[in-house]
This record gives C-alpha cells, sequence and structure tokens, in this order.
C-alpha cells in the first residue's frame, strides 16, 4: 500500500543499501554524525562489480546459516529502482527533458546524473567503475577504497568499516540526509522549478515510506542489532521530517538556490498553490504561515507533521517551529534578505528536532499519541494543500508498521486499520484531484477503525 505513493514518486535517487570493493591503507577514525556524503567524501568508488561476485554479495538466493544474505547485488539489480536509474536517462520522456532544457542529451548531462547514477569525479572512479551502473553500492554506501579489505577480511566490525569510509545508512539522521541529498536537494544538486518545467516529475519524499518499498538487500535480526542501529518506524518518520524541513529552510536561506532571475525559486513553494483551476477556492488561513490569499506560500508539509510530533515530545519546540516557520513566510513577501535570516534560523530549528527524536525512544504512548495527532489535524482541516495530505497518509503508514511490528495491536485490527488507510490512499492518488474534504471523511473512518481512539 505504502508503495501507491512513494512508487510514484521514486524517480530520481534514494536510499541503496548493498555492499562494495578492493581496499586500502586505514584512516584516522571519523564521526560517523560527521560522514561526509557518498558523493562528496574522497574515498574512489571502485564499482558495483566490485561487490557481485557469487561468494560476496551476488548469490542467486540468500545463503543458508548465514548472517549476511549474500545476494544483495543480485536484488539491487534485479528489483531496485536505482539500478535503473541511468537508464531512465535514455528513455524518450528523459529526451524530452533534455531538449526541453536546451541539453545535448540527458545521460551525459551532469544535472541528471548526479542523482541518476554514481556520478563521482573521474579521478576518483576504479577500473571497474562504470556511470552506467546507475545508483549502485558505493552510491550510497560510500567509496570501497578504504573499506572493502576490512569488509571481506570478516574480521572488522561494522564500526570500523565506518572509521574506514563506509557511510552508516543504518543511522537515520545520516539515512535522511543521504536521501534527501536527491529526492530535495543539496549545495551541490538541486531540481529545480526549470527541470519540473521540462517535464521531471514532482519530488516527493518520507523517509520511513521509502526505506520500506525499498527492495530490502539486509535482514534485521538479531545480529544485525548487536552490529547496527535499529530504528522504530516512527522514529525514522520523525527524523526524516525534521531533516527535510531544515533542508528546505537551508535552501530557502541560500541565495544561490533561492530565486530564479527576478522571480523566487519555485520549487521551494506549494505546488498547488499555483497549479489549481480558478474555481477551486480553497485557500484557508494556516497558523503556521500568517499571510493572505494570493500568496504563493513557501512549502510547508513537513512543518504539518513536526507540529504533531513537537507537540507531543517537546512543547516549546513547537512554538518555535511555529514562530520561525511564520517569520520565513511573513518575509518572504517582503524583504529576501529578511526571508534568508529567518530561514536560516529555522533551519536551526530543524536540527533541534532531529536531534531531540533521535534521542527518544518512541513507546507505545508516543505512538499512540502521534497517530491521533495526525488524524486530528487533517479532521480539523488542516490539510488543505495535496502536499500535507501525501505526508499525513506516508505517516499513518509508517506509524501503523510501528504498531504492528512492536505488538500494540493484533492480526485483525491493523488488518481493519489498513484497510481503512486505503481510503486516505486513494484520496492523495493523483495531486489534480485532490480535495481536501474527501480526505478529511477518509481520516475521519480511518480513524473509527484505530482501538481506543
Amino acid at each position: 500500500m505504502r508503495g501507491m505513493i512513494a512508487g510514484a514518486a521514486l524517480t530520481v535517487l534514494g536510499a541503496v543499501l548493498g555492499l562494495a570493493a578492493p581496499a586500502a591503507a586505514q584512516a584516522p577514525a571519523q564521526n560517523p554524525a560527521q560522514a561526509a556524503l557518498p558523493s562528496q567524501a574522497a574515498d574512489v568508488h571502485l564499482g558495483v562489480a566490485s561487490c557481485a561476485g557469487s561468494t560476496c554479495h551476488g548469490a542467486v538466493e540468500p545463503w543458508r546459516d548465514s548472517n549476511v544474505l549474500q545476494n544483495e547485488y543480485t536484488t539491487w539489480q534485479s528489483k531496485d529502482s536505482h539500478a535503473k536509474a541511468y537508464e531512465v536517462l535514455l528513455s524518450a520522456e528523459s529526451k524530452r527533458i533534455a531538449k526541453n532544457l536546451g541539453l545535448p542529451n540527458a545521460h551525459e548531462a551532469k544535472v541528471c546524473l548526479d542523482c541518476h547514477a554514481d556520478n563521482v569525479a573521474p579521478e576518483k572512479r576504479g577500473q571497474q567503475f562504470q556511470i552506467s551502473d546507475g545508483v549502485g553500492c558505493e552510491a550510497c554506501h560510500g567509496g570501497g577504497e578504504r573499506w572493502l579489505g576490512i569488509h571481506v577480511s570478516g574480521r572488522g566490525t561494522h564500526a570500523q568499516n565506518v572509521a574506514a569510509g563506509m557511510f552508516p545508512t543504518e543511522d537515520p539522521v545520516k539515512r535522511a540526509e543521504l536521501c534527501l541529498g536527491c529526492h530535495f536537494g543539496d549545495e551541490t544538486r538541486f531540481v529545480t522549478h526549470r527541470i519540473m518545467g521540462a517535464g521531471h516529475p514532482r519530488m516527493s519524499f518520507e523517509l520511513d515510506t521509502f526505506t520500506a518499498i525499498q527492495p530490502a538487500h539486509y535482514r534485521i535480526d538479531d545480529d544485525y542489532a548487536k552490529r547496527k542501529t535499529v530504528a522504530s518506524g516512527v522514529k525514522t518518520w520523525a527524523i526524516g521530517q525534521a531533516i527535510a524541513y531544515r533542508k528546505l529552510m537551508t535552501a530557502v536561506a541560500d541565495p544561490k538556490r533561492n530565486h530564479d532571475g527576478i522571480f523566487p525559486e519555485f520549487v521551494l513553494y506549494d505546488c498547488q498553490a499555483c497549479h489549481t483551476p480558478l474555481t477551486n477556492v480553497s485557500w484557508a488561513p494556516r497558523e503556521t504561515e500568517g499571510i493572505g490569499p494570493g500568496v504563493v506560500r513557501i512549502h510547508d508539509a513537513n512543518t504539518m507533521m513536526l507540529r504533531v510530533l513537537a507537540r507531543h515530545v517537546n512543547p516549546a519546540l513547537e512554538k518555535e517551529l511555529v514562530d520561525r516557520t511564520r517569520a520565513v513566510h511573513a518575509a518572504s513577501v517582503k524583504d529576501r534578505g529578511q526571508m534568508e535570516q529567518a530561514a536560516a534560523q529555522a533551519a536551526q530549528t530543524g536540527d533541534k528536532l532531529a536531534a531531540a527524536f533521535a534521542a527518544r525512544e518512541f513507546e507505545a504512548g508516543d505512538v499512540r499519541a502521534m497517530l491521533e495527532g495526525v488524524v486530528a489535524a487533517g479532521i480539523e482541516g488542516g490539510y488543505l494543500d495535496y502536499a500535507s495530505a501525501e505526508q499525513a497518509t506516508m505517516a499513518l503508514g509508517a506509524i501503523l508498521d510501528t504498531m504492528k511490528r512492536g505488538g500494540m495491536v493484533d492480526a485483525g485490527q491493523h488488518k481493519a486499520m489498513q484497510a481503512a488507510l486505503e481510503a486516505c490512499y486513494s484520496a492523495v492518488a493523483r495531486d489534480a484531484d485532490y480535495k481536501p474534504e474527501v480526505f478529511a471523511q477518509a481520516l475521519q473512518s480511518f480513524r473509527g477503525a484505530v482501538p481506543s481512539l
């Protein structure tokens, strides 16, 4: 079910969890919290062929009596959209987009390759590296130059692998940074409104949902838990929302990215604020905005989710979130310099929220509070725009999954809740057809299927 939204949105890059390649010398230990993204780190990328041996990660079937599946490469190659990311650039649609942008072609354009392939600099490409492999193992796990030897020896710990350059994808904070590097953008790559106008699909992302629909090439068992971080779906969702908010506000604060000539960079704003029929009178005031109708507003769907989370986890941070988001909206119609300053402060709030969520273990009471908060906000009319309803639906999917895995509901209750959630998925199936009142009704029905709510 969760793939109904995320599958349609999974058009660029995301989190692959595969493996890696030939190594070299040790390096000083690196703090995982400060680990550079694989696209920006200095390590050489050796190519997916380094992982593909049948005795490494290229087995046809998972190995018996092994702590590692050993068929990770095979799963990536046969089932993962990331493996086909480069091929997408050869399609008729990509050729049309490239032509609209005045590019000779998509499959050689840096602006396309930066997210549709592991487009590291030529000097960081090993002998077996192929740009046509798309978003391969090292695009997410980091160049294997230093850590492969430790990894294949079987004697190194996961911490030692990370110290040698492996990217800690199991950490939800770092995974959010990694995935959003392409699914939103950063200082080195960014899908602009011009690219959207040329025909690129709308960008959409929610960390736990996109992790869940990723074809699993790892198994979370006792051995995994001993070596790596295991975060619940709700915690992953919460952290993803905070990092997404921070990345948005960082972009709004960046004079290199927040405008396009005399116009704002519209990709940072709510699509439906403009792309809606004039006969569709749907505007209503929102507490986090404080601006009137007819104003193009900065995209703030993550703010809606963060309010639900912060209200329960840290009410003082909720007030700070509302105040700083309002300040960004207010400045956006007055002065660009003031907007950039306000957005930089809001980005700091995003980091505070991410830290608060990372430090918290979400118990059953927290999870139920999140569920009620997300549902109540919609029933009360908070999801007037499509993007916030889309985020709410993906949030409910993450929460339900956590409830099921944590034994908070039995199989029959989960089945009833999942069936009720179908109406929410249907209500956000197409942005052009979105009707807030239909979504609110779906949420009301869903609420009736939730025990004790």
